[in-house]
């Protein structure tokens, strides 16, 4: 139970924030009006996915010092759940885009380089799958990590800001302050947060301990 405690919080924050991001009132706000309630789901995704992908890209930067193979599980397994969380944001973000600004794809610089920053990482996986050898894959594709992991600031903080977009935060100022989330709704938003990265982690985990029993049976076999 001690082991287990953060996996308590996690389940115990994500049903918190879908009983109360469901039936807690929000700020009426033109426009968005009751969709506002995605952001409990669409924006903590976003965040969970930054926090995996920098898990992710620690073990590869570790794997490049040590060449210990379990490091390079660890830091393919953590991107891969970091990689389903983004595409969950691009598909929760399409669905609030469907209510609030009419249709779920409008060629906004938010989508379209959130877009291309999981392109970036779906060739990390592309990458992997075409090297068969274990020890080459492994340093390539830590490599490659890095230069994901790297793009993600250009493409989802730096440059979309620069730009006008339907999206808060555009023209340099960030996407959550004071002025983008109500008080009220904070109260929710950051356990929201707090249990969907620590499913992430949790998701992580199982990943990695059942690609370390394949490939234990591998040598073994």
């Amino acid at each position: 139970m001690k082991k287990s405690w953060w996996k308590i919080l996690s389940v115990a924050c994500l049903l918190y924030a879908f009983v109360a991001g469901l039936l807690l009132p929000v700020p009426a706000r033109p426009i968005v009006n009751e969709s506002i309630r995605n952001l409990y789901y669409h924006v903590p995704m976003w965040f969970g996915m930054m926090i995996l992908m920098s898990v992710s890209v620690v073990y590869s930067i570790v794997y490049l010092r040590h060449s210990k193979l379990s490091h390079d599980i660890k830091g393919s397994r953590f991107a891969s759940t970091g990689m389903l969380f983004g595409v969950l944001g691009i598909v929760t973000g399409a669905i609030w885009a469907n209510y609030t600004w009419g249709q779920p794809w409008s060629n906004d610089i938010k989508q379209i380089l959130a877009a291309i920053a999981l392109l970036i990482y779906a060739a990390y996986f592309i990458l992997r799958s075409s090297i068969d050898d274990i020890d080459k894959r492994a340093r390539v594709s830590a490599v490659y990590n890095i230069f994901a992991y790297t793009m993600l600031f250009p493409t989802l903080f730096i440059i979309p800001r620069m730009y006008e977009s339907l999206h808060p935060g555009g023209e340099g100022n960030p996407a959550i302050n004071q002025n983008d989330i109500d008080p009220m709704m904070r109260i929710i938003f950051w356990p929201a947060v707090l249990g969907w990265t620590l499913l992430g982690v949790w998701i992580s985990q199982l990943y990695i301990r059942i690609q370390l029993i394949k490939d234990r049976n591998i040598l073994n076999g």
